[in-house]
């Protein structure tokens, strides 16, 4: 416990060095392939419903550009909230004290680890700007025992209690270019047909569930705007913002997704992907 307290402390002097840089960088706007600025972006989705933006979860640079975003449309005046793929829908109480002060941070980080293995300073000034600001923050995800469930032995698999707060119905549904997301991501497993298909429905489970609680959250309150904090794979538009297409057509949504060459670049992105990528 004590190697594992001064690795931590070691880790949040880093980024308290760094935590002011900022990554507004040029964007690229994938409909016509322009280069525009961020303030230039921020600008034409600050009207819309829901705005994901991607991340690498231990990429530092990543999260910082999510706070630029936070930042900018929250500057805008727009009433906003942050959905949050790193911690449970169940969890919706721990965010609303930890906004509204209740909780203090030696109260909060155990949670927070409950919710989400990455490490604490990666995150910490989201969750500090939120505090400081009253956003709302808004716990999109399932419990990891679900989703491990689904993947070894499938979503037939679950049981009542599973279920009761997931969307029904959940199958390996996915068009060409997701499936090829899928078995890249796991093409270094030995794995026959079958476990991919349980592997390719706890996908789903993540991306369906996500969106289920997103929507059920702005219809209780239908006057924010909501940015979504999640994964690349989650964030692209064949993941959430799909699912949140079909259970209520009338959301508008933009999707903003990081520079990973060879991945996400000029040359692999399509409107289909994504609406911004951040060139920096």
């Amino acid at each position: 416990m004590k190697r594992y307290l001064v690795v931590l402390i070691i880790i949040s002097f880093f980024f308290m060095g760094a935590k002011n840089d900022r990554v507004e960088g040029p964007v690229f706007r994938v409909a016509d392939g322009k280069v525009i600025s961020f303030e230039q972006m921020i600008g034409e989705i600050k009207g819309v419903t829901i705005v994901f933006v991607g991340e690498l979860h231990d990429n530092a640079e990543h999260h910082r550009l999510q706070l630029d975003v936070i930042k900018a449309l929250h500057a805008t005046g727009a009433p906003l909230a942050v959905g949050l793929e790193m911690f449970r829908a169940e969890s919706q109480k721990d965010l609303d004290r930890w906004v509204s002060g209740a909780s203090t941070l030696d109260q909060f980080l155990p949670v927070y680890y409950d919710n989400w293995r990455v490490v604490w300073p990666l995150y910490r000034d989201i969750f500090l700007s939120a505090r400081e600001s009253k956003i709302p923050l808004a716990g999109l995800n399932v419990p990891q025992e679900v989703t491990r469930k689904v993947a070894s032995k499938g979503f037939a698999a679950l049981g009542p209690k599973d279920l009761k707060d997931l969307p029904p119905d959940i199958f390996c549904n996915v068009d060409p270019r997701y499936m090829e997301f899928i078995k890249r991501a796991y093409s270094g497993h030995d794995i026959d047909e079958q476990t991919f298909v349980h592997f390719c429905e706890a996908q789903m489970v993540w991306d369906k569930s996500m969106a289920w609680h997103l929507v059920r959250y702005l219809r209780k309150n239908p006057s924010q705007h909501m940015i979504v904090l999640a994964g690349a794979g989650h964030a692209w538009k064949r993941g959430i913002p799909g699912q949140v297409e079909q259970l209520s057509p009338t959301l508008t949504y933009k999707v903003i997704l990081p520079h990973i060459p060879g991945d996400i670049d000029k040359k692999h992105i399509s409107i289909n992907d994504a609406d911004y990528v951040i060139l920096n």
